[in-house]
């Protein structure tokens, strides 16, 4: 029996690991290895570590967990039932563990098969925040690919912070109605025939059209839709917002007893999108820890809720 299992090993796993090792619980950090930031050549924001791979950064964060009672386990969680006092997880070899609490910091996954070409390009020429990358982008040839007005109006806020020449296109759909005036009025084009594929490299992507176009960029900003890494969250009950996301309160915890959801899986109802921060999601590790760990002194004392 461990006390806490974590389901995910990026910066809310390895951070709720790392702050429930250090009071000496008995962890089991579970990581299936398809980290969401995997096809980017550097993280930012995350303070002393700006610029850093994502994969370094991965390294340290399991180095950093030797000291501690923390075990990590290169699998899969395949399923999970609640099981007092907390959960049984099977794993992809057939093993059973079981937990007091257990935190999913499985994440997102960017759905980048929209366009041939796109997920080549993740990353590494296309981008999906200009606060993870906008900086990278300062004065460089812009597009921004997407129909949907949440993609589109991405364009206001990039040219106002890094590029004065960028572009939306929208694929062959029409700009939402929305978003027509205030792109006229930044003086922001609008190309609105379809692309057939994007290719190139990083700092020089070609935006090929379906009537044999191109748009030379330097780069590319595509908000891409996501979904759920894992259905765990979903099959144990959790309650989930209506963009999928796992719902949480200001301590991590899911509608479900005893379980905790930290980092791009989930987010509070008050916020309109889940932060994608290597630095939040660090964060939320480190909050979810905390108060599970003080629900197991509790519960150890007998204190009550």
């Amino acid at each position: 029996m461990y006390d806490v299992i974590v389901v995910g090993g990026g910066p809310a796993g390895l951070n709720a690991a790392l702050v429930s090792g250090r009071q000496r619980r008995r962890v089991l950090l579970v990581d299936g290895g398809e980290p969401r930031n995997a096809p980017a050549s550097e993280t930012h924001m995350f303070l002393t570590r700006d610029g850093t791979p994502p994969g370094e950064l991965r390294r340290i964060g399991r180095e950093q967990l030797r000291p501690y009672d923390v075990e990590v386990w290169e699998t899969v969680v395949t399923g999970a039932v609640r099981a007092e006092p907390g959960f049984v997880l099977e794993l992809a070899g057939g093993e059973e563990v079981r937990t007091r609490k257990l935190v999913l910091a499985t994440g997102q996954r960017d759905v980048v098969d929209t366009v041939p070409g796109l997920s080549d390009l993740f990353g590494r020429g296309v981008y999906h925040c200009p606060f993870c990358h906008g900086w990278e982008t300062r004065g460089m040839t812009l597009a921004v690919l997407g129909h949907e007005p949440a993609q589109v109006m991405q364009a206001l806020y990039v040219a106002d912070r890094f590029g004065e020449d960028v572009v939306v296109c929208t694929d062959g759909r029409p700009v939402p109605e929305q978003a027509a005036g205030p792109l006229e009025k930044a003086g922001i084009p609008v190309d609105e025939r379809p692309v057939a594929r994007l290719e190139g490299r990083e700092g020089a992507v070609r935006v090929v059209l379906g009537d044999g176009g191109v748009l030379e960029r330097q780069a590319v900003y595509h908000r891409a839709p996501t979904r759920q890494r894992s259905p765990l969250a979903e099959r144990l009950g959790a309650e989930l917002l209506p963009d999928g996301l796992v719902r949480v309160d200001e301590f991590q915890r899911t509608s479900v007893p005893g379980l905790f959801a930290a980092g791009d899986t989930a987010r509070l109802a008050a916020l309109p999108d889940a932060l994608t921060f290597v630095v939040t999601g660090a964060a939320d590790g480190a909050r979810a820890a905390v108060w599970l760990d003080q629900e197991l002194f509790r519960e150890d004392a007998g204190l009550g809720g």
